[in-house]
């Protein structure tokens, strides 16, 4: 099973952890779940492991049938929990990709191409800013590639952009398995 990566960086608040936080986190389980992404939170102000934190969290949402696709996450260790990246991302979660609407010229890669490229074994780490100021630039630098989901330099609300990186890059994997009405 190719490993995708839905990874919310958090610059929103790294000393407590607010009401956004968990509204982020319950809006991405569902959609990791449902599309076969894994789920991991960089620099959050949680304690735990994923299981914990992922009850914890279920006690304080009803998004996603009251947190039960986090706990399945978990569960079945599709979540996730990471520190800020020192040198570089864990290696485990493969290539990070920066979402952003202005990606680089040099390091730009479309969602087909993410989509081929997993197909072919390759893993992804597919970062996306969570606050008013998105990624910081750092992590620009560490990513190796930039992706623009939109295709038209628009800039989405977070948990829109969550939902159609994974709608969007999944569509393009199933497309492309299914080739001509074959399976590959």
């Amino acid at each position: 099973m190719p490993m995708l990566t839905l990874a919310l960086y958090n610059t929103y608040d790294v000393r407590r952890l607010h009401e956004a936080h968990i509204r982020a986190i319950a809006r991405s389980a569902p959609i990791a779940y449902a599309y076969s992404f894994h789920l991991a939170l960089i620099g959050f102000p949680l304690e735990g492991n994923p299981i914990e934190v992922a009850r914890e969290v279920s006690e304080h949402t009803t998004i996603g049938e009251g947190g039960k696709y986090l706990v399945e996450l978990a569960r079945s260790n599709r979540f996730h929990l990471l520190d800020f990246p020192k040198r570089g991302f864990p290696p485990q979660f493969g290539t990070p990709v920066a979402t952003t609407r202005k990606p680089s010229g040099e390091k730009e890669i479309t969602p087909l191409e993410l989509a081929e490229r997993v197909l072919n074994g390759e893993r992804f780490l597919l970062l996306i800013g969570l606050g008013r100021h998105g990624l910081p630039k750092e992590t620009f630098k560490l990513a190796r590639h930039h992706m623009d989901i939109t295709g038209k330099r628009i800039s989405l609300e977070t948990c829109t952009a969550i939902g159609a990186i994974a709608v969007r890059i999944a569509t393009y994997m199933e497309a492309l398995t299914w080739r001509g009405g074959k399976k590959r």
